[in-house]
């Protein structure tokens, strides 16, 4: 007699920082908390829970209920931090410029930076949702390490081809297209389907 096992949970790492857009963060937490095939594992930097206040009126505590698994941001020693931990990747959302000179670098001076250094040493999906405007030379410098690394630079820029009516519709737009990186399904946005009859 063979025994089946249930097919195991896709693990993706969330974090949250510093930079304006913690509105994708809170998103992709809440569209992944309704998969009920996904476990996820949170992360907020003390300047991203300020973000959180200021841009949605939201503390800690409320965005860590849409999480599975929620670590310290000074937790080094969490889980996360090692490569024998299974995962199938994180998203940085918002990334803040500090953090990718830090994901640059290999600095791993926090437990966001150290996961995001054994995503990269293990060859899984990183993706940092790198938030600012205009970029300077260091940016951009940091942006190509990260690629060069294997690391994915995601700027969270709206598309506007399906006509978003509404800022909740170009965050989804966003957001889908995140979660197109893992190859998981969602209804958030519809498809391209070519150029319309212009005649």
């Amino acid at each position: 007699m063979t025994s089946t096992s249930a097919q195991p949970k896709q693990r993706l790492i969330i974090a949250i920082t510093g930079a304006t857009g913690s509105v994708y963060g809170v998103r992709l937490l809440q569209v992944l908390q309704a998969n009920p095939d996904v476990e996820t594992h949170l992360l907020i930097s003390e300047a991203g829970v300020l973000n959180l206040h200021q841009e949605l009126d939201m503390k800690r505590k409320d965005v860590e209920t849409f999480a599975d698994v929620v670590h310290h941001v000074r937790d080094v020693g969490a889980s996360i931090a090692s490569g024998s931990f299974q995962s199938d990747g994180m998203v940085i959302a918002p990334c803040s410029m500090k953090t990718l000179a830090s994901v640059a670098h290999g600095m791993s001076d926090n437990l966001i930076t150290r996961a995001a250094d054994v995503v990269l040493k293990e060859r899984r999906r990183l993706i940092l949702m790198v938030r600012e405007t205009p970029f300077n030379l260091a940016h951009l410098r940091n942006m190509t390490a990260v690629t060069e690394m294997g690391g994915i630079i995601f700027p969270p820029l709206p598309g506007f081809y399906h006509r978003p009516q509404s800022i909740q519709e170009m965050v989804d737009h966003t957001v889908g297209r995140v979660l197109d990186m893992f190859t998981l399904p969602h209804e958030l946005t519809p498809r391209w389907q070519g150029l319309k009859d212009s005649q």
